[in-house]
């Protein structure tokens, strides 16, 4: 091997460790939300369910690094050392070996039961919904979401922002300058307290739609006439952002998510203050009716005039008479 080919070799296998550590690296400084320029890897996340997805996803890498290296080292050896050029002469002892063919049979079937046993035990957890302090049922309608707190009273409808609706119809080129989350951006975001786990029970009313917040680490169908459930417990503070994730039509697009974590008094605030938008107003005081007035007496007639009206009646019919 002449030393231009050792070094190539060098470089490719330095490449194929040096791609997971640059991976690693990128993590810490893309965050749990948003994705970063050249991000090479998914997000981490915010949930006990997002980081066993990706503790999952980095063991599942680290094994295709490790089979690829032997697998294409072991190649590059045969196809330079033993070249025809060289003189080497084809070994027809391993072929049909069935040793051989034994050894590479079990060896990927011992790893995909090694990967299985966390894979399993990561997808049972994500639809144990037990002990849930509240539960958020999830509707998906053409082209919105209605969110309703359980339990709450409380409930709304989020769609999409109508500033970043207005610059999708305006047909400009929309840059970051306009709008750092275009079509990301809701007119009702979903608030939810840390520390807490939320049950999600999802449907929808008309199509099949799929909420998907990639920093929760799952997605979960809206399929009309069935209830999916889910759950999230959010551990970080902030505003993680998704949107619908199967094809519901000509505006499937244009249907964001925007979930923003506070802290469990912050919560607790802006659900008394939403509880008492949502009161119907007190009905406005009556005023009582007024007391009907006293009637005044009548004016009594004195006794003496009484009698002499009496008396001089017959005396005026005679005189009429009489003329």
């Amino acid at each position: 091997m002449t030393p231009g080919r050792f070094k190539q070799l060098v470089l490719a296998a330095a490449l194929s460790f040096a791609l997971p550590l640059l991976v690693h690296a990128q993590e810490t400084a893309a965050g749990p939300a948003d994705p970063q320029p050249w991000q090479l890897n998914m997000g981490r996340g915010v949930t006990p369910t997002s980081y066993a997805a990706y503790d999952a996803h980095m063991v599942a890498l680290w094994v295709c690094v490790i089979i690829g290296v032997l697998v294409f080292g072991a190649m590059a050896v045969a196809m330079f050392r033993f070249r025809k050029s060289k003189g080497a002469v084809p070994d027809t002892s391993l072929t049909h070996n069935a040793k051989l063919e034994a050894v590479w049979t079990a060896i990927p079937v011992l790893i995909l039961i090694g990967l299985a046993f966390p894979s399993t035990s990561g997808l049972m957890r994500m639809y144990d919904v037990r002990e849930s302090a509240m539960t958020v049922k999830v509707t998906g309608y053409q082209w919105m979401w209605k969110y309703e707190y359980l339990g709450e009273d409380v409930a709304f409808t989020s769609r999409l922002d109508r500033n970043d609706d207005a610059l999708r119809q305006s047909g400009k080129v929309v840059t970051a300058a306009d709008a750092p989350h275009y079509l990301l951006n809701v007119d009702n975001v979903l608030v939810l307290p840390v520390d807490t786990k939320v049950r999600f029970v999802l449907t929808a009313d008309d199509v099949i739609h799929a909420w998907w917040v990639p920093a929760l680490g799952w997605k979960q169908d809206a399929v009309p006439g069935i209830v999916n459930e889910a759950w999230a417990q959010i551990e970080k503070p902030g505003i993680y952002r998704g949107q619908c994730a199967e094809l519901c039509g000509k505006d499937h697009g244009f249907m964001p998510i925007v979930v923003k974590a506070v802290s469990k008094a912050e919560y607790a605030s802006w659900l008394a203050a939403e509880k008492a938008k949502r009161q119907p107003p007190a009905p406005a005081p009556t005023a009582e009716p007024a007391a009907p007035a006293e009637e005044a007496p009548a004016a009594e007639t004195p006794a003496a005039e009484t009698t002499a009206a009496s008396q001089a009646a017959p005396s005026v019919t005679a005189a009429a008479q009489a003329g």
